[in-house]
């Protein structure tokens, strides 16, 4: 029974890879699009959605048969629930692409991003899209302090939302609200999708520790890995 539920575990946290890596794909071939209203990619995206909604059935149709056949206790359970969990991040993930490449499908043939704003963009979909990449390689290796790390780097992408909202708020603006009204949701749909991958991190933290960290204690994690990286022959004194 052991083999049996290793063997099924490990389909699981595989399909879960698989998924987060068409959320990366689906969010680079979005950003693409935007910037250079282009349908043909747009409308990929919006097909192959489809795989990301068909393995979302998958994974929960597994993870609840682990539940009902294996009767997985303590960190089992954990494992079995935390991948419950993490296919609820990854298909918003890939939702949130897809709602990306839909408003390029919508304002085509027109640019829907003003050109000002077109770096902020550019430089937000660099930024999700290696979340996306990092997203699937914490799930494939579960590694506690990587997974920490998606916290650090989300906060550039926070950085940048924070200030696409000074340029629309500016006195200068001169698209309109209609753009104005884009422009607001997909900095969203960006720092949505960021906040999802942070989300996957935190779980797999928590299915290998057993505890769900604070942001603060996420932080920590961080500073207490870059130390080590920093100066690993201070930490050998230490721990001979």
């Amino acid at each position: 029974m052991r083999v049996v539920y290793n063997e099924q575990m490990g389909e699981l946290g595989d399909l879960l890879g698989e998924m987060a890596g068409l959320a990366g794909t689906a969010m680079e071939r979005s950003t693409r699009a935007l910037l250079e209203a282009d349908l043909a990619l747009a409308e990929q995206v919006i097909d192959e959605h489809e795989k990301i909604t068909e393995l979302v059935t998958i994974c929960e149709e597994k993870a609840f048969q682990l539940l009902a056949l294996q009767g997985p206790v303590a960190g089992d359970l954990r494992a079995v629930v935390s991948g419950i969990q993490i296919v609820a991040d990854i298909d918003r993930m890939g939702a949130l692409a897809l709602h990306i490449a839909k408003a390029t499908r919508r304002r085509h043939p027109k640019h829907v991003l003003p050109d000002e704003v077109k770096g902020y963009f550019a430089e937000m979909g660099r930024i999700a899209v290696a979340l996306g990449a990092a997203t699937r390689e914490i799930l494939e290796t579960r590694d506690p302090a990587r997974a920490a790390r998606l916290h650090h780097e989300d906060e550039a992408m926070d950085d940048l939302h924070r200030h696409l909202f000074t340029v629309l708020m500016d006195r200068e603006w001169a698209h309109g609200v209609a753009a104005a009204v884009d422009v607001a949701l997909l900095g969203r749909f960006y720092e949505r999708f960021a906040d999802h991958a942070v989300e996957v991190g935190r779980r797999v933290i928590f299915l290998v520790t057993g505890k769900l960290p604070t942001e603060e204690e996420i932080r920590q994690l961080v500073e207490k890995v870059d130390s080590l990286t920093v100066y690993p022959e201070r930490h050998r004194a230490q721990n001979p």
